[in-house]
């Protein structure tokens, strides 16, 4: 009995730290989850502020403002204005590749010319649909196709962000390896059908296709016919 009772007591004494540190994980787990939401506050800030006023409009004391905080709680986060703007454009670029690599991935499986001409329409109208639906995406990301930088984007920010750009893309082109071009035909290919979704986006979003009385949509599907001829 006495024996019992020590054994009986040891576990007791043993169980405390136990619940110490599920507090302390879940203290843990509490904060990073504050924090995110923090976090994807000022980001939501950010891009109201940016679209609306662009980037040199826009400010941190603007987007704190909108956000609910103060212009140095910002910093707990984000170290620059551009910094901000970085994060926005990589998970909108993110987001684009998500859409293009499922829209690859349910396209027909059983290889040849066939299979990569499907992947290749498949591909190429998902890239264009995700700025077609989302067109605050594209002005986001409008610097990436026109060049333009954002003064204070660091250069390694900007070769990540083209490198996410060129990654989404990255399943067109091979698609059209794999159709029989080139690597510098898929290449040429590639740049042309981005070039012609990108400009009839433009049109698009501006109004000025209605000069031209032509429908977006078929714009797009007509020019990738034409590359698959």
């Amino acid at each position: 009995m006495i024996a019992m009772s020590s054994s009986t007591h040891t576990d007791r004494a043993l169980k405390p730290s136990e619940p110490a540190a599920d507090l302390a994980r879940n203290r843990a787990v509490r904060e990073n989850t504050l924090s995110e939401t923090r976090r994807n506050l000022i980001l939501d800030a950010a891009r109201s502020a940016f679209l609306e006023l662009g980037l040199d409009g826009a400010s941190l004391r603007e987007i704190a403002k909108r956000a609910g905080y103060t212009p140095g709680a910002i910093y707990t986060y984000f170290s620059s204005l551009e910094e901000i703007y970085g994060a926005l454009l990589e998970e909108s670029l993110q987001r684009l590749q998500t859409a293009v690599d499922t829209a690859g991935a349910a396209a027909p499986a059983r290889g040849g010319p066939e299979t990569a001409a499907a992947s290749l329409r498949a591909t190429a109208q998902a890239f264009y649909a995700f700025y077609r639906d989302h067109p605050k995406d594209l002005d986001l990301g409008f610097y990436l196709f026109n060049g333009a930088r954002p003064r204070g984007l660091t250069p390694e920010l900007n070769r990540r962000l083209n490198s996410q750009l060129m990654s989404a893309l990255e399943p067109i082109r091979r698609s059209l390896e794999v159709a029989g071009r080139t690597a510098d035909e898929a290449t040429l290919e590639t740049t042309g059908i981005f070039a012609h979704i990108v400009g009839t986006l433009m049109l698009a979003n501006t109004g000025r296709i209605r000069l031209f009385r032509q429908d977006p949509d078929t714009l797009v599907n007509r020019y990738i016919d034409t590359v698959l001829k």
